[in-house]
């Protein structure tokens, strides 16, 4: 997370969900059940990761595959506690332990499930409104087989199933050549969550730096996994959907609903003759979500895989995310950035320039859809309120559009 996004009181935030998510993970703790012991990554006061202690080999593993950290001195800071792990060390870097319990922890079923021993690290993430316990999983050998998701409340388990039929979908019946998304290994319920466990995909290791053409091919080859059809945006199902979603959100009077609508319908009305083409998106592909190799390029957290979106939408959701998170930008610049090099953005992916500048605005509204759906800012998300950067640069840009068309300007 770049400084920029960090919440005022993401520490506090972190600290409350490392405790939520033991609760969570190991309930009904009892007087002599064996503990497992943890140890705090980097400690108690921003936690970040939770990896076991009880072996030194399996703890060094998975510190080292749990993440890739984007800045160097982030994975320069990774690597010394990895080796401090291996050397015996680490009671110096990484002095902050807890103990857990419980008669039947998320451990015990995952090897029931698996059928062979199991270690796990747990992802301790800033606020979101997606927050969910996400685990790896290593074996006895310390190598990293599995992760593991689950669902504990209303928006996350919808999140969690709808992954579990996305990875379903596209590792088991659709074509990919170029890419690759994890396996299903097992889809049920524990204590009460809904469980999702894939394969592991080697997110931990160093991107080849290959340029973009490789990452346009893969969303392109991803957009038509499950089919395309063209027609004009009005006569869409893409339409329809997002009318009723702008609408759910008035009608539920989530904070700035009625500027989101307006804007949505202002946009679905005027663009409505305009043709595009719709197909699949990833809906979150970002440079943390995907991993480039000279052969393939690998892709995960598929909770919001969607078919029948404009074309397009991947490649200025990956702009936008690049720029405001892994850049450090101001996000109303890098809204406007996307808005004014739409076309040189989208031309990769096949978007002629007169169906670009709608491409990325439908994309900004769908975007602010999701955040006001999720209730992101009142999760905490360092972009969850809207009415700070999204929707001021979304009805400025719009004012301008018409302004423009009644002055015959373009």
């Amino acid at each position: 997370m770049s400084r920029a996004l960090k919440t005022t009181d993401d520490l506090r935030r972190r600290a409350t969900y490392l405790a939520e998510v033991v609760d969570q993970l190991y309930p009904g703790a009892a007087q002599g059940d064996a503990p497992r012991p943890y140890i705090v990554v980097p400690g108690r006061r921003k936690p970040r990761v939770l990896i076991p202690a009880a072996d030194r080999k399996v703890a060094a593993a998975a510190l080292h595959r749990y993440a890739r950290p984007a800045a160097r001195g982030a994975r320069l800071k990774r690597d010394a506690a990895v080796w401090a792990l291996r050397l015996g060390l680490d009671r110096m870097l990484l002095p902050h332990r807890i103990k857990v319990g419980g008669a039947e922890g998320i451990d015990d079923h995952l090897a029931t499930v698996l059928g062979h021993e199991v270690h796990l690290s747990v992802h301790i993430g800033p606020a979101r409104a997606n927050r969910k316990p996400v685990l790896q999983i290593l074996n006895g050998d310390a190598e990293t087989v599995a992760f593991a998701k689950l669902g504990v409340n209303p928006l996350t388990r919808e999140l969690v199933e709808a992954e579990t039929n996305a990875t379903r979908r596209l590792s088991e019946f659709c074509d990919l050549r170029l890419l690759r998304v994890p396996e299903l290994l097992h889809a049920g319920n524990w204590n009460g969550h809904n469980l999702m466990v894939t394969s592991a995909l080697p997110s931990w290791d160093a991107p080849s730096d290959l340029g973009p053409s490789r990452r346009t091919a893969a969303m392109r080859e991803l957009a038509d996994a499950c089919g395309t059809a063209r027609s004009p945006l009005g006569e869409s199902d893409y339409a329809v959907r997002l009318r009723g979603r702008l609408k759910d959100l008035t009608d539920r009077g989530e904070t700035d609903a009625d500027t989101l609508q307006t804007a949505g319908e202002t946009l679905l009305d005027r663009y409505a003759g305009t043709e595009l083409t719709f197909g699949a998106w990833h809906g979150d592909w970002s440079p943390w979500n995907t991993r480039e190799t000279e052969d393939l390029v690998y892709l995960w957290d598929l909770e919001r895989f969607e078919t029948g979106v404009p074309y397009g939408f991947d490649a200025a959701h990956y702009r936008l995310q690049d720029h405001i998170v892994t850049r450090g930008a101001d996000p109303t610049t890098a809204v406007l950035g996307l808005v004014a090099e739409a076309p040189s953005i989208l031309a990769p992916m096949g978007v002629a320039p007169g169906e670009a500048e709608p491409t990325a605005l439908l994309y900004l509204v769908d975007l602010a859809a999701r955040y006001m759906g999720d209730q992101a800012e009142r999760a905490g998300a360092a972009l969850g309120a809207l009415g700070r950067w999204l929707l001021p640069t979304l009805l400025r840009h719009i004012a301008r559009q018409r302004t423009a068309s009644e002055t015959g300007g373009q």
